[in-house]
């Protein structure tokens, strides 16, 4: 898999290298771009970064669903890029989000759930990271938070974090960063000695890190210990995730799979 290496420790990833997926779903199909190892994808390489197992920009047709399916011990965050996601339990209880909403889910002990397109119009886009939870056989839960565009307009804004006051909390050591960067402006983010950030560039670009381009739909992954520069060339969506690089053996490191015909 091709990189690009900075001296400051930015690694780019380009779009081709990051793995797609298509398939059919229940009453539709789904394109997907899958960052770290899941389902049938496997790449030593990309396993997980610190306690970000999974990334996974996922596109459903209209109206299509996945169907319900078992998850278990997994801490996961959904953003809905574009479109209307529903997010269901197996009783029908869930949420609805909008382009640039935001939902945590504690899976916990275990939890089914599904994953539909509200729209029959329209396709729907979404974010979907796991991460690994510092105590396992949590009460399962969910959150959501509700974003204005203009909340998240030329700064990071954390919707996950246990540190940022207004932020969904998250059983895991982990904050996620959006922002829409207009073309010319530029924010700063300090990444402490032995955390990192993995960068994703969903709509426009690119946008320089410290200097180093990111493409639209590429990636970066950035070792701790600088600050970062982000700085837009025409306007861009992107997220950011913090984590810590080096992951205790109480998180667990293991393989997660999602097959596409819902079973898990």
């Amino acid at each position: 898999m091709k990189q690009t290496k900075s001296k400051q420790s930015i690694f780019v990833r380009s779009p081709e290298d990051i793995y797609r997926s298509h398939g059919e779903i229940e009453n539709g199909s789904f394109d997907g771009r899958w960052h770290f190892s899941f389902d049938e994808y496997t790449e030593r390489e990309y396993t997980h970064f610190g306690t970000l197992r999974v990334f996974n920009d996922d596109t459903l047709s209209p109206g299509a669903t996945w169907p319900l399916h078992p998850h278990r011990n997994i801490e996961v965050v959904t953003y809905c890029a574009s479109g209307e996601f529903r997010h269901a339990d197996e009783n029908g209880i869930g949420h609805i989000l909008e382009k640039g909403w935001v939902q945590h889910t504690t899976v916990g002990r275990g939890m089914w759930h599904a994953e539909i397109n509200n729209r029959m119009d329209e396709p729907m886009r979404f974010i979907q990271m796991w991460f690994l939870p510092w105590e396992e056989d949590l009460d399962p839960s969910f959150q959501v938070k509700k974003i204005e565009p203009g909340e998240r307009t030329n700064r990071l804004l954390a919707l996950v974090s246990n540190e940022h006051e207004g932020a969904l909390p998250i059983a895991s050591d982990a904050i996620i960063y959006a922002s829409f960067l207009q073309a010319g402006n530029s924010v700063e983010c300090e990444l402490g000695v032995g955390r990192g950030a993995y960068v994703y560039v969903l709509e426009g670009g690119p946008v320089s890190l410290n200097g180093f381009p990111v493409p639209e739909l590429g990636a970066a992954k950035v070792i701790g210990g600088i600050s970062v520069l982000f700085e837009a060339a025409r306007d861009t969506e992107l997220l950011a995730v913090q984590v810590p690089l080096a992951v205790g053996n109480h998180y667990g490191i293991r393989r997660t799979n999602r097959r596409t015909d819902g079973k898990s």
